[in-house]
């Protein structure tokens, strides 16, 4: 693999097309309305094929004043077409950007025969190609689509930035921001002007058919590794950038293993970004499938390792004998919890809060305090609920065991105080 300045701008000018629609597809995520975006991306074609045809030219400005013009015209649309005739919003999208979609495509065919337009880079992109065209600015030859989508993204984090209270307090309740004074309908039509407008800013670089990749999955990937709207735009924008640059050199690198030259940089990118969704999807600490299913297991251990403790000092406080040995196989059937009860043994061996003898394993003196605070847990949850709720019956017992594994030194306080500081549970027995 060779390097040249080519791909260096060809990375750069990604970044900055990934960075500019993931900043905004935050926000279309958190309102539910990421196939928004795939309708504005594909309902623009017809103000741009419009714009081709009236100007005659490939300049800017027209393009965006088309594209924008369009893209609000298709959120109107949708919005009124749901609440005229109760579809919901996501056939309404269907019956809008399809029949916008298919206008566009026959009046870019229309267009191309007129202007020197190519319908494959509205579609596809042609980011390999963006290098070629350059502006000179300050004497450095900059790529002019790295310099659209430069001043796209800046257009974007200028908004964030100054109307972030605002976006904020739509995009999670709207009818709390009326209540405020602003406008929740104005922030929507604003949102999906921008969204036109990236999405005509990355059409060179990645196309209409991939933008919609850029503006939602690197959002809700970021969704998935934090519930902080903050965090969540840095991660998003760092995915984007990553996305790009794993796109390129995957697309010069990967085909090659294969046995062909190389492949779209676009297309890859939105590989890459759909790979780092779906190690997200698997492996984010609370959303993700594994960190669900880690976490799942972490508990049940505690569960698990809480049980042996609360039995072991149950068996002493009814024998009335410090450091009395509980055999390993009564622990499994009074348990009834299978390997976890090994792995639990084997985790408080390892902490040392048990110790095995000849005839079982006992409680350390670590292991003693930790079971006394677990056991006074859940004999102050059996003296609140039974004395404050009138709930005495054996299901008391089992909504204290449930409990007792969650409560911190503070909730014991409130419960003891609750409960009029008892010194016996309802049993008569001791609370530590």
């Amino acid at each position: 693999m060779e390097w040249t300045f080519i791909d260096s701008w060809i990375i750069v000018t990604g970044i900055l097309s990934a960075m500019s629609c993931a900043l905004l597809g935050n926000y279309l995520v958190l309102r539910r309305m990421s196939m928004m975006g795939d309708a504005i991306s594909h309902a623009v074609l017809p103000g741009l094929a419009i714009a081709f045809l009236i100007s005659g030219s490939r300049d800017s400005l027209p393009m965006l004043v088309g594209a924008v013009g369009v893209g609000v015209l298709t959120a109107v649309l949708i919005q009124a077409i749901g609440k005229l005739s109760g579809l919901d919003q996501g056939a309404s999208m269907g019956v809008i950007f399809t029949t916008l979609f298919a206008l566009g495509l026959i009046l870019i065919r229309q267009a191309a025969d007129h202007v020197d337009l190519d319908p494959g880079c509205v579609l596809y992109g042609a980011i390999e190609l963006t290098p070629l065209d350059v502006y000179t600015l300050f004497g450095w030859e900059i790529p002019r689509a790295a310099v659209t989508n430069g001043i796209m993204l800046l257009v974007n984090v200028l908004f964030v930035v100054f109307f972030f209270k605002e976006l904020r307090i739509t995009s999670f309740d709207p009818a709390l921001a009326t209540t405020m004074g602003f406008s929740a309908g104005l922030m929507h039509y604003v949102l999906m002007a921008l969204v036109a407008a990236t999405t005509i800013a990355a059409f060179e670089s990645v196309g209409s058919i991939l933008v919609i990749a850029m503006l939602i999955v690197p959002a809700a990937t970021a969704h998935l590794l934090t519930d902080r709207l903050v965090a969540m735009l840095v991660i998003s924008l760092v995915v984007a950038a990553l996305a790009a640059v794993l796109g390129h050199v995957g697309a010069i690198t990967i085909p090659a293993w294969i046995g062909f030259r190389d492949t779209s940089t676009a297309g890859m990118m939105a590989v890459a970004v759909g790979v780092l969704f779906l190690a997200a999807f698997l492996f984010a600490p609370r959303h993700g499938i594994i960190g669900r299913m880690v976490a799942q297991g972490l508990l049940t251990l505690r569960v698990n390792r809480d049980d042996i403790l609360g039995m072991l000092y149950r068996v002493q406080e009814l024998a009335g004998q410090r450091s009395l040995a509980v055999k390993t196989d009564d622990l499994r059937k009074a348990l009834l919890t299978g390997g976890w009860v090994n792995l639990a043994l084997a985790d408080l061996l390892r902490t040392r809060k048990v110790r095995r003898t000849p005839e079982g394993v006992v409680l350390t003196e670590s292991g003693l305090s930790s079971a006394a605070n677990l056991i006074r847990s859940h004999r102050l949850w059996e003296s609140y609920l039974c004395g404050q709720m009138g709930f005495c019956d054996a299901e008391a017992h089992y909504s204290a065991h449930q409990l007792e594994h969650v409560t911190d030194e503070a909730m014991q306080e409130r419960l003891k105080s609750a409960a009029n500081y008892p010194t016996l549970d309802p049993h008569r027995k001791a609370i530590p």
